[in-house]
C-alpha cells in the first residue's frame, strides 16, 4: 500500500510529540444532517482521526450508548449508501483528516463487497474496522481492501496473548486498535497500568500505531491513556453527548453539535497538556 492520510497523520503526530485523539460517532445519529454537521466540526474541536459507525441492527460488540446511536440513526432512514455520501460531503470541505468506517461485515456483505469498495475509495475512506472478521477470514475483505488502498485495522484485546498476536497483526495496517477492557463498549474504564503493559506487549509484534479505545470518557482518562499509547479512541462518551442533548422526542436541540465538539475539545486538550508533561 501507499503512504495514506492515516500514515501522513500519524506520522505528523509523531513528529509533534503527541498522542492522536480518534473520535467514534455513529453515521446518521440523530439525522443525516446533524450528524454531518457534528463530523465536519470534529477537526477543528481536535479530532486527528474520524471513526465513523456503519450502523447495524446486532451490534454485538457494543454497549447500550451505541446500540441506541445505532437504533435512533436506522429509525432516521440512515443506509451504508449514505454513510459513503457524508464521506463525500466531509471531503468536498477536508481532504486531510483520516475516516476510518467501523462496524460489521453484515452490511458490507449486503452491500456488495467490490462495489463497497469501489465506492468506498471514490468517497474518500481510508481505513476499516469490521469487528466480527477474524484474521482466518482476510481473503474476505481485509486484503482486497487493503489492494483498493484501504487500511484493514485490527483489534487486540486483552486475552489476545503472544501466540494469537502475530495472526491478528500481519495484514493489519493504518494502525492497531487494542481495546483497554474485556466486554462490550462503554461500560468500564480501562487501567492506564495495564494498558501501558498491553500496549508495549502489542509493540513486540508490530511496528504499527496503537490507538487504546473502549471506556475513555474524560479528558484526565484521556491524558493517562496518551502516556502510553499513540492513540485514544473515544466513542460512548460522544454517543451519549449526542442523546442527552435530545429533546424528549428525540428531536435535536442546541447543544447537539455544541456538546459534542466540545467534549471533544476537551478531550484533545488532555492529550495535549499529557504528552506535553512527558
Amino acid at each position: 500500500m501507499t503512504t495514506t492520510r492515516i500514515d501522513a497523520r500519524f506520522a505528523s503526530l509523531k513528529a509533534a510529540g503527541r498522542a492522536a485523539l480518534v473520535t467514534f460517532v455513529t453515521a446518521g445519529d440523530p439525522d443525516y444532517e446533524t450528524s454531518l454537521e457534528i463530523v465536519k466540526g470534529l477537526p477543528a474541536a481536535g479530532a486527528d482521526i474520524i471513526e465513523l459507525g456503519m450502523p447495524f441492527s446486532d451490534p454485538m460488540a457494543d454497549g447500550v450508548a451505541i446500540q441506541m446511536a445505532g437504533q435512533r440513526a436506522l429509525k432516521a432512514g440512515q443506509t451504508l449508501k449514505k454513510t459513503l455520501q457524508m464521506v463525500t460531503e466531509f471531503r468536498k470541505s477536508d481532504d486531510a483528516t483520516p475516516i476510518v468506517l467501523m462496524g460489521y461485515y453484515n452490511p458490507i456483505y449486503s452491500y456488495g463487497n467490490e462495489r463497497f469498495l469501489e465506492d468506498a475509495v471514490k468517497a474518500g475512506v481510508d481505513g476499516l474496522i469490521v469487528v466480527d472478521l477474524p484474521p482466518e477470514a482476510d481473503d474476505e475483505l481485509c486484503l482486497p481492501a487493503m489492494k483498493h488502498g484501504i487500511s484493514f485495522i485490527r483489534l487486540a484485546t486483552p486475552t489476545t496473548d503472544a501466540k494469537r498476536l502475530p495472526r491478528v497483526v500481519e495484514n493489519t495496517s493504518g494502525f492497531v486498535y487494542y481495546v483497554s477492557v474485556t466486554g462490550i463498549t462503554g461500560t468500564q474504564a480501562p487501567d492506564p497500568e495495564k494498558v501501558a503493559k498491553m500496549v508495549a506487549h502489542v509493540k513486540t509484534a508490530t511496528p504499527l500505531p496503537v490507538c487504546v479505545g473502549f471506556g475513555v470518557r474524560t479528558p484526565d482518562q484521556a491524558a493517562a491513556i496518551a502516556r502510553a499509547a499513540d492513540g485514544v479512541v473515544v466513542g460512548s462518551a460522544l454517543v451519549e453527548a449526542v442523546r442527552t442533548s435530545l429533546d424528549a422526542s428525540g428531536k435535536v436541540g442546541p447543544e447537539t453539535v455544541a456538546g459534542v465538539h466540545k467534549l471533544v475539545a476537551g478531550l484533545a486538550a488532555g492529550i495535549g497538556q499529557a504528552n506535553a508533561a512527558a
